[in-house]
């Protein structure tokens, strides 16, 4: 089994995709549907997709505690670029680019928060993959 898609709760739709626009294809997304101002799909290297949405239950879009997307980077310039395009349209800083060994010897990351909180990090693996 594969994970097909993540869904990402935001309170403006609008205000997400400009961000999103300048975040995701620095990783290679491709937008895959556009049902602007409800809901977008950025279709991601490997056949994974991100959508960005207001709530089916039409209540407030929260950030989960301890919810986090990790982004594959095809390496450590995609990463930076990545986490600089984040930081340049709003995103905030949750952890700057460069190697955590902790997580494993060949693991380079970076962590931010989207618009409306969500986590995400920019990952590579090195040649470990």
């Amino acid at each position: 089994m594969s994970l097909n898609y993540v869904m990402i709760g935001s309170n403006n739709v609008v205000r997400a995709r400009a961000y999103f626009d300048a975040v995701l294809p620095m990783i290679g997304g491709t937008i895959g549907a556009d049902y602007m101002p409800h809901a977008f799909c950025y279709e991601l290297r490997g056949g994974g997709r991100i959508w960005v949405a207001t709530p089916y239950d039409k209540e407030s879009a929260t950030p989960g505690n301890g919810n986090m997307v990790g982004l594959l980077c095809e390496n450590e310039a995609e990463v930076r670029a990545a986490h600089a395009a984040a930081l340049e349209n709003g995103g905030t800083n949750e952890g700057d680019p460069g190697p955590r060994p902790q997580y494993g010897p060949n693991f380079y990351g970076a962590y931010v928060r989207d618009l409306d909180g969500n986590k995400m990090s920019f990952v590579y693996f090195g040649d470990a993959g």
